[in-house]
């Protein structure tokens, strides 16, 4: 369901802006300077016992606070809660900090001031003031919800048209008020494919400005087809007097999109129906997290890998580990590591075998290997390569790439974002052999699924439940 802003909040305030709305974003602004501060000192006090910071701390406390006041307004952090949930905010807010503190150590490091800071005080300071920053938003968004459930801090909208997914965007409002939106009716037009179920009608389009005039409406949807240009310049027209926001809700005929979003390519907007989902900042979060947990875990498990790689030289002759040639980001071959859980034999050209229960060529320690997926341990180091993640879809064999892509619908999709170590799919118990068209498409359900609604929180969710629930499955074999 894709939304475009034809005139946003941004050209002009909305007219029933309450008094309680316009305190939050106030708080919000004062909260963050005193978190920044309030965090140097207390991280200050932490470490040297004093509340009395020494002169070049203070020259980069108020530095900072500064740069950050910057990053936030210019990022938009300080636009409505309105209709965006909290993980979507809270991860705004995690990538508007990881680019104030990525500026903090350029800068240090540039003056030659980082080897004179204590690292503890850093990092309490940028892990107390992120945690003040984020605990502040939950707070006052906890207000506003209370408030926009109870009827008030609320914005009117009229849909104009219909369509399907004005349909689903009505019931989405309804079913949670804390979004603060209110449906007040909508207007038929000559080009509807439906009505439009609990929703007031208000008549014909042409009583629309009237209607937006009258009773001081905050936002017109227009939810007719593309084709219709006609009827929705007219509705354009119609509005040229009036204040509202204007948003269209335009109708892709079912088409099975991917991280949709508008973008401004030469002042021109642009659809994307299907874009990377770990495009820009996201992107840069990601790959930090991956270096930094594949460097720790390695660090953790290099005693265990060295004990497997004993464990593996016992058990059958041939090498420690096993590399074989897997479908990576867009697609291109990628040698991905395991420690051998088989006997060395040879696979005839181009059939690639999965292993199957009692599979004559795993070896006894091959075999527990793979149920505890401690075979996988070596991928660490495609990670830290940067042609693996930790989490994401699991690479298969380039040969059952070419035999389901034509099978599994979007299955190609996948290889919009690194394979990983674990998954979505992998965590709730989708493991194993697919000998079915329907087994695999199930899995790429999953790998979807996770790539559209990717965040770093998701991330850490599928790790904690690869830890406690994902080592050991019976389809695992």
């Amino acid at each position: 369901m894709l939304l475009m802003p034809i005139r946003s909040e941004t050209s002009a305030p909305p007219r029933t802006a309450s008094k309680f709305t316009a305190a939050i974003g106030a708080l919000i602004r004062i909260a963050d300077p005193l978190i920044l501060v309030g965090g140097a000192l207390l991280a200050y006090r932490i470490r040297f016992g004093t509340w009395h910071l020494q002169k070049d701390y203070v020259s980069l406390v108020v530095i900072t606070t500064l740069f950050g006041l910057l990053i936030f307004g210019s990022s938009s952090l300080y636009r409505s809660w309105r209709g965006r949930g909290l993980g979507a905010e809270l991860m705004h807010l995690g990538l508007c900090w990881l680019l104030i503190c990525t500026g903090v150590l350029f800068y240090t490091t540039l003056i030659q001031m980082i080897g004179e800071l204590s690292r503890l005080w850093l990092g309490a300071w940028f892990g107390l003031s992120l945690a003040g920053a984020a605990s502040i938003r939950i707070v006052l968004r906890g207000c506003a919800s209370w408030a926009r459930a109870r009827g008030m801090d609320l914005r009117t909208a009229v849909i104009v048209g219909g369509n399907p997914d004005a349909q689903r965007i009505v019931d989405t409002l309804h079913r949670n008020p804390w979004m603060g939106i209110k449906v007040v009716g909508w207007f038929a037009t000559s080009a509807d494919r439906c009505a439009l179920h609990g929703i007031r009608p208000m008549g014909r389009v042409d009583r629309l400005a009237a209607f937006v005039e009258a009773r001081h409406i905050d936002q017109v949807w227009i939810a007719l087809p593309m084709r219709e240009q006609g009827q929705i310049a007219y509705v354009l027209r119609q509005l040229d007097f009036s204040t509202a926001d204007i948003k269209l809700l335009p109708d892709l005929f079912g088409l099975q999109l991917l991280n949709h979003s508008v973008e401004q390519i030469g002042g021109l907007p642009v659809l994307n129906l299907r874009s990377s989902p770990l495009d820009g900042p996201a992107h840069l979060i990601k790959a930090t997290m991956d270096k930094v947990l594949a460097s720790l875990i390695l660090l953790m498990i290099s005693p265990l890998m060295i004990a497997i790689a004993i464990g593996v030289k016992l058990s059958s002759p041939g090498p420690v580990f096993f590399r074989q040639l897997r479908h990576g980001l867009g697609g291109k071959p990628i040698e991905v590591w395991k420690f051998r859980s088989m006997r060395v034999h040879q696979e005839e050209d181009g059939k690639v075998t999965q292993a199957r229960k009692n599979d004559s060529r795993v070896t006894p320690f091959g075999a527990f290997l793979r149920r505890t997926s401690l075979d996988e341990l070596p991928q660490f180091i495609n990670v830290l390569q940067g042609s693996m993640s930790i989490v994401g879809p699991r690479p298969h064999a380039i040969a059952h790439n070419e035999q389901y892509k034509t099978l599994v619908d979007r299955y190609m999709q996948r290889h919009r974002v690194k394979p990983g170590i674990t998954g979505w799919a992998q965590v709730n118990g989708l493991r194993g052999e697919t000998d079915t068209v329907e087994k695999m498409a199930r899995r790429v359900e999953y790998d979807l699924y996770y790539m559209q609604n990717w965040s770093p929180w998701f991330d850490l969710r599928i790790i904690l439940m690869t830890v406690f629930k994902g080592f050991v499955n019976k389809n695992a074999y």
